[in-house]
């Protein structure tokens, strides 16, 4: 059986271009609704560029940190893949 941080990593490689999936999401569809927290600490300690991490937004749909350049590469990754997000 795959650990939750493999199941998380699973989920959010599958989270398409151009869209987003929020943490509590994340979390649920990797089998622990309660792990939003959680998924972020995953997110942040994920280094390997074939993730699409970028793609995890907060609960409000804004974004939060990003480990390879913080929030604002974060928005340019996202508005490169035409995602629509919400702005703080």
């Amino acid at each position: 059986m795959k650990s939750f941080r493999e199941r998380v990593l699973v989920v959010v490689s599958s989270i398409p271009k151009g869209h987003t999936a929020t943490y509590a999401q994340v979390a649920a569809k990797a089998g622990n609704p309660k792990a939003a927290r959680a998924i972020g600490t995953i997110m942040r300690k994920n280094f390997n560029p074939l993730i699409p991490c970028h793609r995890v937004v907060r609960s409000d749909g804004t974004v939060g940190e990003y480990n390879r350049g913080g929030p604002g590469a974060k928005t340019k990754l996202l508005h490169t893949e035409s995602a629509t997000l919400r702005h703080s």
